[in-house]
């Protein structure tokens, strides 16, 4: 196992910085959107730690997976959109993004819904690794870490986070 350590509530606070710097630059609000489940998490203190009072929404990747094969069905959260995406600016917030697979199913998913007049996508960890043509418009930090390993945002009881280093089982 590696020995990366990454504060994830320092990472929150300067992603919290930096979505309210964007926030303040829009002339219209936009909508947060988390993908489930770290960054459905994300985008729900941020909701709060912002004093946003609209509900945020929440992107499933399951029904547009291209690696059903590897992966499985994810069990996560489903889709939930509590407001008309059709002409919406929105920030997509995620923890880690990596092949850019997720965010490419998170889109599809969302234009089923409408077409947003925007998409911004802001990230905890960028530890690239990218198979599609995907980036962040924030990302908090870039990493380099082996494809044997997995990154992932967990987060205790009290609603502080942490990550969540493991090595993947070797093929067989």
């Amino acid at each position: 196992m590696s020995s990366l350590v990454l504060d994830a509530e320092a990472l929150y606070a300067d992603l919290l910085r930096g979505v309210r710097q964007r926030l303040a630059a829009c002339v219209s609000a936009p909508r947060l959107v988390g993908v489930a489940s770290g960054g459905a998490w994300l985008a729900e203190r941020l909701r709060k730690d912002l004093g946003l009072h609209e509900e945020v929404g929440i992107l499933s990747s399951s029904m547009h997976r291209d690696d059903f094969s590897r992966r499985g069905l994810s069990s996560g959260s489903p889709t939930r959109l509590p407001f008309d995406v059709n002409g919406a600016h929105l920030i997509v917030v995620d923890d880690v993004l990596y092949t850019g697979r997720t965010i490419r199913a998170v889109l599809n998913e969302l234009f089923d819904y409408g077409r947003p007049a925007s998409v911004r996508l802001m990230v905890l960890v960028d530890r690239g690794g990218r198979e599609l043509p995907v980036q962040a418009d924030l990302a908090v930090v870039r990493v380099t870490l082996p494809a044997s390993q997995t990154l992932e945002l967990a987060r205790a009881e009290n609603g502080r986070f942490s990550f969540q280093l493991q090595d993947l089982p070797a093929p067989v």
